[in-house]
């Protein structure tokens, strides 16, 4: 198992260092309902990330045997790579002119006021329905499901892949909860490095797994 682990670590990463998601958590942790938002917003997240590996594990004929992914696991890698190419490269093409601030997504400006099923759901939506998240869950899942595992190995790949993509959103959060407020103005400036510089950093990874999934597929299917 460890040897699957390390295989998909790199896309546990990928996840965790979303900024977009973060500086969404960052700016619920400035709310009044901040200590039931918070910790929704993680169970919503971790949920997510969860069910999509889970549900590319589940997927029949990734494992051809003896511990070696089959040629589905390899068409899957392939898609999934081509897919992350092409998000990179419209995430580029969106990227703020020279000397233009980068704007902030709409709907974060009523994050103050959700409440429990909203941001349970926006961690939904940016966990499981956010393409590029979507895309490095599936390719874990595929990694995971095209291995020789026994079902309780799976599920603690799963499980340590899903803690550790989750990593970012649970230090500010579980941070807040012991903290409080001592800890918004590092929040604070944060948050806005994070929304100035998503463009760059989700393009270049995008670009950087999305050339490793071609790479394996590549590998298994020639």
């Amino acid at each position: 198992m460890a040897d699957v682990v390390g295989e998909v670590l790199g896309f546990a990463v990928g996840i965790a260092v979303s900024p977009v998601p973060i500086a969404a958590v960052i700016l619920m942790l400035f709310a009044a309902k901040a200590r039931t938002t918070g910790p929704v917003f993680l169970l919503g997240w971790v949920l997510g990330i969860a069910a999509v590996t889970t549900v590319v594990v589940l997927i029949p004929g990734l494992d051809a045997g003896g511990g070696e992914p089959s040629s589905t696991a390899g068409i899957i890698k392939g898609v999934l790579g081509v897919l992350l190419l092409l998000a990179a490269a419209r995430q580029w093409a969106s990227r703020p002119g020279a000397g233009d601030e980068a704007p902030i997504p709409k709907w974060m400006s009523g994050i103050d006021s959700m409440g429990a099923g909203s941001a349970f759901g926006l961690a939904l939506a940016l966990s499981a329905v956010n393409p590029k998240n979507l895309l490095l869950a599936a390719a874990a899942g595929a990694v995971i499901g095209s291995a020789d595992l026994t079902g309780g190995a799976a599920v603690w790949a799963i499980v340590v892949f899903t803690a550790i993509a989750s990593m970012t959103i649970a230090i500010p959060v579980i941070g807040y909860l012991v903290a409080g407020d001592r800890l918004q103005p590092t929040l604070d400036g944060a948050k806005d490095w994070l929304i100035e510089n998503n463009t760059a950093v989700m393009s270049v990874l995008m670009l950087v797994f999305g050339v490793i999934l071609i790479g394996d597929a590549i590998e298994i299917l020639f």
